[in-house]
Formats: structure tokens, C-alpha cells, sequence
């Protein structure tokens, strides 16, 4: 009862976080506290034993005390009883003892754990939470070119722990990925369960039932033969096995068609199609510089040349003579010539980020995208993250921070969003974007320094600034609060930048030109983490207030 009273006292204490479902696997902050109930609840668990082995131990002790007289009475029953004392035991304990035993055996000491077990699954990762890890998996898998094999043994870059994956694990990966219609990451973990299998790991999870999902799934891929060759597999380690039989059979004859196909390929020259080997290749998706963006998050393909390096500098920056940075101006190094970017060292200090994310972490959600058609925010699976938005009456490290960010850009923040904090959770990523709002395409405007073809992608999607009357997003101050031990990169797949998190700094950059016009050049990402937690905080300043700030240029790409 004490054990159930503290679960209750500690749900409540916890209650205002959980009221709504967390969506654990988007944020690794909100993840540390599944950490601390995985705890408490193998202490409630130890507790359980602890009393189960104390009822066992009564038990024994009291089966071992009347062996012994059993064993006495049993060699001569009759001198036995024949002392009075005896005789009052036996009936004593035949009418009274056993029944107490009967009570002790029957006692049920799971009641408190079972209750407090009911208790803390409500707040417990659901079927979504395991869902979205498993794509999170198969994300940094792709993103990264990872070998499930490298996966599946724990094998990873900056990591202080091994941990691997069984044959139930990848087994489940695989079943996740055949029910999303992902038949390319199901071969990869089936082949993975399989192998894992044929080393000789024990699992609850046969041959036949891996075997059963690969060869379907081989067969969805158009891999016949060796859709031919797996089912075989499985038929002759359960020759019973109803569907695998009629499958082989019906595999068999569209196998006899294509080679019969094939003949006829042959005589009017034109090449049989070459079977695979179980290698596949990963199909198209919606996003049109996968490769490029990819590829930079492995730090691949970033289009720094020697030449343009020597066009890069660092410097003390004192906010264009700001009252606050003259005596202390601020170390500024160049990340890339065209467009600008730039990073500030020490920005913020090891107290202010701590304070940051203790202020955020309670009323971190589920970060959201504006839908590019109708301007209403949304979840997307593009966007994986917590967010949260701070104000300055929230706390005074709030306003100094705000105010060392207008001193270092000398824009306003008055006209500026709330700060909003981020923590990237498993695979946590932030697909190419446009930090500014899109307006409705004008056929006149030139396109120098813009991307056409985007621009005409975007041409229905409203001005989703208007309403708050500051204007548009005018430039990004984004603040890395942590650093990451692999991936997390920010990276600018139009012209083949990557900026790597670096603690206490922060880059900035314009997304407008002095026209207010689109620089379609800053279209970013935020690559997956693979190992680490990625937390940051961005400030984006508007356009309104900005006027004499950051005057309009000469021309329309100034």
C-alpha cells in the first residue's frame, strides 16, 4: 500500500506534463524522464520480489519444519501419537496450521505492483512512439548510409554506450516497415533478423516467420527468383506451411512466364532483364534534393574551394558600435561568402542555456509546420522535434538575451517571434525549408539570385506573416545549446553549405533581400542527429521596424 501511495504521490506531482500524449520519440528531453519511470518502476518491481521471496521464505521454512516431523511420525505412527502432545499437534495442525498456510500460499503480493504498474502505462510510449523510433532508425540509416548490420550491433561514431539490436528487434523494424508499405527498409531488417538467426542468437522469433515477411516482400520488389528461392527456405524448415505453399507455386509460374519472356527477348535481340542479388535500390521520395541535402549531413559535397576560403574571416564585432558591445565585442567568424552567414562565439553561457531549457522543457510539443496551401499549422513527418516558445516576463534571462541579440544583428527585436527553443529527439531532423513566408508569384519580378522553379512551386501558398502586420521573416539568429556527437548539422543544400552545433554559438543570416524580396538561396535543413541531443533556439526578426535599420539596396538582390 506505502509502494502505491508514492506512485500516486509521484504521478501527481508529474501530472501537469502528461495530460496530453508527449510524442517521446521527438524530443530526447522529454525522453530523459522515461529514463527516471523505468527506474522507479524496477523499484517497485525489486519491492515486489523482495516480498514475494519473504512469503517463499516463511514457506519453505515452514514445509521444512514439517518434513521433519513427518519424517519422525511416519518411521512409527503408533509411539508417536501415542504421546498426548502429538496427537493435540497433528489435529491442531491438520485443522488450523494448513489452513493458515493455504492463506499464505494464496496471498496475492502482486496487487501493489500491478497497480502501480497500471498507473505509469498510461504515461508510457504508445504504438506511434514506437512507430516514429523505428523511422527514426531507418532515417539515420539512410541519411547517414548506415549498414542495418552497423545498426544492429551498437557500432556508432561519439557514442559512450554499445547497445544492439536482437532478431525481436529487427524483426520488429521490419514488421513496421512492410505495414507502412516500406518494402525496401523490410528486406533490410528481415535480412538482418535472418542473419542474425543463422549465427545462432536464441530468439522467440523463428526462421519461418522472417523467412515468411522476406520472400512476400522480395516478391513486392519484383525479385522473383529470389522470392522463389526464399519461399523453398521456409518450406523445407515447415513443409506444412499453407502459404508459403501456395505462394511458391504461384511464384513459379510467373517465373516460367518471364523466362518465357525472356526467350522471346532473345531472339529479337533485346536484353533479358538480370536478376537481383537481394541488393535494392531505395525508391524516389517527394524531396526533389534528397541527394544533395543528404549528402551534406555526411559532410559530403560542400562547395567550399580553397579560393572562396580566402574570402573568410573572423573578427570582434561590437554591433556596429552598440553601447553593449564596445567594451566587450563579440568574436564573429564567416561560414560562408554568398550568402552571408556567420557565426558569433559565446553567446550564450553554459547558466543561460541550462535555464533556457528548464524553462522550455515543461511546455515542450510537438513542433509544427504552416501548411503551404491553406496556412494552418500542422504535424508533419519532416519535422521531427519539440518546441517551445519563452517570453521576457517568463524570466530575466529571457530579456538579456533578447537584447544581446538585437546589439549583435542592430535589428530590432521589438518586431521580432517569441524565442522559440527546439530539442531534436531520435533521428531528429527539419527537412529543406524556407524560413520566410512565400508570396503569390509576380510575373514581372526579376529572378536574378532567385530560384524560378521554386518560386512557382510555392506561387498559391498565402502570406502567412499577415496577420500578425510585422512583415515577413526578415533574418534567422538560430543558437546552438548543445553539442552533438554525430549528425545535426544545418546545412544549405541550394549552394552546398553545412554548419556543425558548436555550444554557446549561434549563426545568423539574412532570408530577405534589401528589397524584402526571397533570398531562395537559404533554403536549409536540420540534418538527423545520430548520436547526441540537438537543442537550439531561434529568433527570427520581421521586416516591420527594420526600415532604417536595414535600408532597401539599389537594386531588387541587394
Amino acid at each position: 500500500m506505502k509502494i502505491l501511495l508514492g506512485i500516486v504521490m509521484l504521478l501527481t506531482s508529474v501530472w501537469h506534463q502528461w495530460q496530453v500524449h508527449a510524442e517521446f520519440f521527438t524530443s530526447i528531453g522529454q525522453m530523459t524522464d522515461l529514463i527516471y519511470k523505468e527506474r522507479d518502476l524496477v523499484q517497485s518491481l525489486k519491492e515486489y520480489i523482495r516480498e514475494e521471496e519473504e512469503r517463499l521464505s516463511k514457506i519453505k521454512s515452514w514445509a521444512s519444519r514439517i518434513e521433519e516431523l513427518t519424517t519422525r511420525s511416519t518411521s512409527d505412527p503408533e509411539g508417536y501419537l501415542a504421546h498426548p502432545v502429538n496427537a493435540y499437534k497433528l489435529v491442531k495442525r491438520l485443522n488450523t496450521d494448513w489452513l493458515s498456510l493455504e492463506n499464505m500460499v494464496l496471498q496475492d503480493s502482486t496487487k501493489g505492483f500491478i497497480a502501480n504498474l497500471t498507473l505509469q502505462r498510461e504515461f508510457f510510449p504508445n504504438e506511434e512512439d514506437e512507430t516514429g523510433a523505428a523511422k527514426a532508425l531507418m532515417r539515420l540509416q539512410d541519411t547517414y548510409r548506415l549498414d542495418p548490420d552497423v545498426i544492429a550491433r551498437g557500432v556508432l561514431p561519439g557514442t559512450k554506450y554499445v547497445s544492439s539490436l536482437s532478431v525481436d528487434d529487427c524483426f520488429g523494424m521490419g514488421k513496421i516497415a512492410y505495414n507502412d508499405g516500406d518494402y525496401y527498409h523490410t528486406v533490410l531488417w528481415m535480412q538482418e533478423a535472418l542473419k542474425l538467426l543463422d549465427e545462432g542468437e536464441e530468439s522467440t522469433i523463428s526462421k519461418v516467420d522472417v523467412l515468411d515477411y522476406l520472400s512476400y516482400t522480395v516478391f513486392q520488389l519484383g525479385d522473383i527468383h529470389r522470392a522463389v528461392e526464399l519461399t523453398r527456405r521456409l518450406l523445407v524448415l515447415d513443409s506444412s506451411h499453407d502459404r508459403a505453399g501456395t505462394n511458391l507455386r504461384y511464384f513459379e509460374r510467373l517465373l516460367e512466364k518471364q523466362r518465357s519472356e525472356e526467350k522471346i527477348n532473345t531472339t529479337t535481340d533485346k536484353e533479358p532483364p538480370t536478376p537481383n542479388s537481394g541488393v535494392y535500390a531505395r525508391p524516389l521520395d517527394y524531396l526533389p534534393e534528397r541527394d544533395t541535402y543528404e549528402a551534406l549531413c555526411r559532410g559530403e559535397g560542400i562547395r567550399m574551394t580553397p579560393r572562396r576560403q580566402k574570402r573568410l574571416f573572423c573578427r570582434y564585432h561590437d554591433g556596429y558600435r552598440n553601447p553593449l558591445l564596445i567594451l566587450s565585442p563579440i568574436k564573429e567568424e564567416d561560414e560562408w561568402d554568398s550568402p552571408s552567414i556567420v557565426r558569433y562565439l559565446d553567446v550564450l553561457s553554459n547558466d543561460e542555456i541550462e535555464k533556457i531549457k528548464q524553462l522550455a522543457k515543461p511546455r515542450l510539443a510537438r513542433a509544427t509546420v504552416r501548411d503551404p496551401k491553406t496556412g494552418v499549422l500542422t504535424t508533419a513527418n519532416y519535422r521531427v522535434s519539440q518546441s517551445a516558445w519563452l517570453e521576457e516576463y517568463d524570466d530575466p534571462v529571457i530579456a538579456r538575451v533578447n537584447r544581446r541579440m538585437q546589439a549583435i544583428t542592430g535589428l530590432t527585436v521589438d518586431t521580432a517571434e517569441l524565442l522559440q527553443v527546439a530539442n531534436y529527439g531520435m533521428g531528429g531532423q527539419y527537412e529543406p525549408h524556407f524560413d520566410f513566408s512565400r508570396r503569390p508569384f509576380d510575373s514581372n519580378l526579376k529572378t536574378d539570385g532567385n530560384r524560378l522553379a521554386t518560386y512557382l512551386n510555392y506561387k498559391e501558398e498565402p502570406d502567412v506573416f499577415k496577420r500578425l502586420g510585422t512583415g515577413n521573416r526578415v533574418a534567422t539568429f538560430l543558437n546552438y545549446m548543445s553539442d552533438v556527437q554525430a549528425g545535426g548539422a544545418t546545412v544549405f543544400p541550394d549552394f552546398g553549405a553545412a554548419v556543425w552545433p558548436r555550444k554557446g554559438t549561434a549563426v545568423f543570416w539574412y532570408n530577405l533581400f534589401r528589397s524584402g524580396e526571397g533570398d531562395y538561396r537559404t533554403r536549409h535543413a536540420a540534418c538527423p542527429v545520430l548520436v547526441g541531443s540537438k537543442w537550439v533556439s531561434n529568433k527570427w526578426f520581421h521586416e516591420r521596424g527594420q526600415e532604417f535599420l536595414r535600408p532597401c539596396g539599389l537594386t531588387e538582390v541587394d
